[in-house]
């Protein structure tokens, strides 16, 4: 469980990662009459790595919590 959890940060520090690439500002300066501004663009596949991270992150959660309960209740079908 221990390597599961390892993976779990390691899947959410990469999510976030991803998702700051995906993102991209760029500053234009005023120029005559138009007004200075911040466009950003997206970037899909960076965005889309960050997400595939983020759902595996969580059924690795899911998977580790459900083994967590099972290794603290015992085996199913034991009875009382």
């Amino acid at each position: 469980m221990i390597v599961e959890v390892v993976l779990i940060v390691v899947a959410l520090v990469g999510a976030v990662l991803s998702w700051h690439n995906g993102l991209l500002t760029a500053d234009f300066a005023p120029s005559g009459d138009s007004p200075g501004f911040a466009a950003t663009r997206y970037a899909g596949p960076w965005l889309l790595l960050a997400a595939v991270l983020v759902a595996v992150a969580g059924v690795l959660a899911v998977d580790t919590t459900a083994r967590l309960v099972r290794d603290i209740r015992g085996p199913v079908g034991t009875g009382r």
